[in-house]
């Protein structure tokens, strides 16, 4: 990335009230056939000019043509039942009802591949387009048919890659993993869950990145938040094992966190995305607010590495806290770039 600080996303947006019920997660779609396809185009066109009106430099597709970050792209899959659900608890947090495995996990076609190519003729600046990671997948539902999750989370690799080929064919820059089950499933992250992503990653010569967050700002994750102390130190115990990994950007939650700042240190070298946005909060930051926490990151990473961006997706906030967030996401960083005469 030629500009210093670059400003991106971490993943969604809110959808038009006009596509899908507004401030929720797995929000139903309004529309469908023909006018499905053209609702979602259109939110992507809002999307990204909400994007370049705030100034942000990497694009993302807010996730507009998908009703929720994982299962999207598992409903694409052969060998998984979308009909008969099991409940089970996610991130060791929350119930959920989920799909069940049944058989042999395999893509059948590209998933988001025509997606992609079309925001990529929308802008001439560079993309970033999020998968959901092996891991947090083989947490996102039930299996019966591997009953391993590190076997279920090598088949995911598998086609993830075949995916990510794909997005990087259609002029992809950056490929990003989300991983928020590496904050909690820290054995399994050092004993396969890494490796498993690395498999994902196979091949690719744009850049890659891992995202992992304390969840959207439901209020699952924010009870579980309370529950964590004075000091979040998840990162700890899987930065290590990331920094001798092959992925290019580490993506974090900072701002309004507990997570000690100077635990980035663990991935010194790596490009950082650092979470400057607090998306748990309906308060838009102020500039200097955003400019402060950058700055305090600043002596853990290098400034060419550090990319600012969101904490985790904005979803479930309305379009104009949003768009106010972005707007202080772009003014703060343009704030530091003035101090360091950039």
């Amino acid at each position: 990335m030629k500009k210093l600080l670059p400003t991106s996303i971490v993943g969604s947006l809110p959808k038009p009230a006009w596509l899908a019920p507004p401030e929720k997660l797995w929000s139903p779609w309004k529309l469908d056939g023909d006018q499905l396809l053209e609702g979602k185009q259109d939110a992507l066109r809002i999307s990204l000019q909400e994007q370049q009106l705030a100034g942000v430099d990497i694009i993302s597709d807010g996730e507009q043509t998908r009703q929720h970050f994982v299962t999207t792209f598992i409903e694409h899959l052969s060998g998984v039942d979308f009909e008969n659900r099991k409940i089970v608890k996610i991130r060791d947090r929350y119930d959920a009802s989920v799909p069940i495995v049944v058989g042999e996990v395999t893509r059948q076609k590209a998933v988001f591949v025509e997606d992609a190519k079309f925001l990529r003729e929308q802008t001439d600046k560079p993309i970033k387009w999020a998968l959901p990671g092996p891991m947090t997948m083989v947490d996102t539902l039930y299996d019966a048919h591997y009953k391993s999750r590190e076997k279920l989370a090598w088949e995911f690799a598998k086609v993830l890659n075949e995916e990510a080929r794909e997005l990087q064919d259609a002029g992809v820059d950056i490929i990003q993993f989300d991983e928020p089950a590496f904050n909690v499933f820290f054995d399994e992250v050092n004993d396969w869950g890494m490796a498993a992503l690395e498999r994902a990653i196979e091949g690719l010569h744009c850049e890659t990145a891992v995202h992992v967050c304390y969840g959207y700002g439901i209020k699952a994750n924010n009870d579980w938040k309370k529950t964590l102390g004075s000091a979040w130190r998840q990162y700890e115990e899987i930065f290590p094992k990331i920094q001798t990994s092959t992925i290019d950007i580490v993506s974090l939650e900072c701002h309004n966190s507990n997570v000690p700042l100077n635990l980035i240190e663990l991935v010194r070298g790596k490009k950082v995305m650092v979470g400057a946005i607090d998306v748990a909060s309906n308060t838009i930051e102020t500039p200097e607010e955003v400019a402060d926490t950058l700055r305090k990151t600043l002596e853990f990473v290098d400034i060419k590495d550090l990319y600012p961006s969101t904490n985790c997706g904005m979803a479930p906030l309305s379009r104009n806290v949003a768009r106010g967030k972005l707007s202080a996401l772009s003014a703060g960083a343009e704030i530091i770039r003035k101090e360091f005469a950039i």
